[in-house]
């Protein structure tokens, strides 16, 4: 496995955000999180790529016990995440926003040359589609574009496992395509993904196992199929209408 938690509590005062969680990624899948809003999704994301100390358990990453590192060390270790609000450089061309990871990671430290580093941006851009918008300012991209170029900050990172924070958000169906279709060819490429997604279309026909969070405790993981006919999902997200169409 690429990545273990194992009985990680977040709490806020009097609330507990994340409750005993407890699982891991194996190595090469795509590994989905899901849960009503307020479940604790993205305060176990927030907990494991170092932006909140866990206040019980402990996190592991590739084998190493990472519980309470810097995202920036992280990061450099291969644990790169995305927002679920992006934010771009707006100001910046679209290739300058892939540019600046680049350099942030490797520029400084081996004297990456300026001409590698944009053509390795541009390999970037292509991968996720975007390579004729290089030129253009982010701030005239597209919701779903934009999106797109989240994830290709996060892969000028050169992560092995990239945390997605529901990258289909507010997108059309067809956005929402182009995305998830950008999220298999990164897996495909040997980067391990987990993801936090509302659209169950999505998560559904994504994802290789799912773990289900609630008030902060998880109540269910297994593969999609498993987790539709999940008594205490469906009653506590999914619903019966779900139900009834899987």
């Amino acid at each position: 496995m690429i990545l273990e938690a194992r009985g990680v509590t977040k709490r806020f005062g009097g609330l507990v955000a994340v409750d005993n969680v407890s699982f891991y990624v194996k190595e090469g899948e795509i590994f989905g999180i899901i849960g009503p809003n307020g479940a604790g999704k993205t305060t176990l994301f927030n907990v494991i790529t170092g932006f909140y100390e866990p206040d019980e358990g402990r996190i592991f990453f590739m084998g190493n016990d990472i519980t309470g590192k810097k995202p920036h060390k992280l990061a450099k270790l291969g644990l790169t995440r995305t927002w679920q609000i992006v934010k771009p450089f707006l100001g910046m061309k679209v290739i300058d926003n892939v540019l600046v990871p680049i350099y942030a990671t490797k520029g400084i430290v081996t004297g990456l040359d300026e001409r590698d580093a944009i053509e390795r941006a541009e390999e970037i851009l292509d991968f996720v589609g975007l390579l004729h918008r290089k030129e253009n300012l982010a701030e005239t991209l597209p919701h779903g574009e934009r999106k797109r170029l989240e994830i290709a900050r996060a892969l000028a990172t050169e992560p092995k496992m990239l945390m997605l924070d529901e990258p289909a958000g507010g997108l059309t169906p067809k956005e929402m395509d182009e995305v998830m279709e950008v999220v298999k060819k990164v897996r495909d490429s040997g980067v391990t993904i987990t993801i936090i997604e509302h659209n169950m279309r999505v998560i559904m026909n994504i994802c290789e196992r799912i773990m289900v969070l609630n008030f902060g405790e998880k109540i269910a993981e297994g593969t999609p199929e498993e987790i539709s006919r999940n008594d205490d999902v469906i009653k506590a997200y999914l619903g019966e209408r779900f139900h009834a169409r899987s």
